[in-house]
């Protein structure tokens, strides 16, 4: 009965620290911001210079989201904030007014979806 018990409690924690480190992937999976290019571009109806410089734009604000991840709650929201509003302070020099309010339609869209919108 002892080694029952022991086992029970074994396969609780063995489960519970599973499960937290299943939430830790999920977590830094959610800041991944890597997109199908061509399907963005299509979207967003780039023309080839766009979209070379949009390419560019969101390769440095994804790899600065994936280092956010890495960080302990309160510095990563601020780091999220600061990479959400440089990428959108650049890719308002790059694009239209209209593409502009489809690119931050997907963009909150994802963040929402992702629950990174605060």
């Amino acid at each position: 009965m002892v080694m029952t018990l022991v086992a029970m409690l074994s396969m609780t924690t063995v489960a519970f620290a599973e499960d937290e480190n299943t939430n830790a992937v999920k977590n830094v999976e959610a800041y991944n911001m890597t997109v199908n290019m061509e399907k963005l571009s299509n979207a967003l109806m780039l023309s080839v210079s766009q979209r070379e410089a949009v390419e560019n734009i969101h390769n440095v604000f994804n790899t600065e989201m994936i280092y956010a991840a890495q960080y302990g709650k309160n510095d990563r929201d601020a780091m999220v904030k600061r990479a959400i509003d440089t990428d959108v302070k650049r890719m308002r020099s790059v694009l239209s007014n209209e593409q502009m309010r489809t690119y931050l339609l997907l963009l909150n869209t994802t963040l929402n979806n992702r629950g990174l919108n605060k």
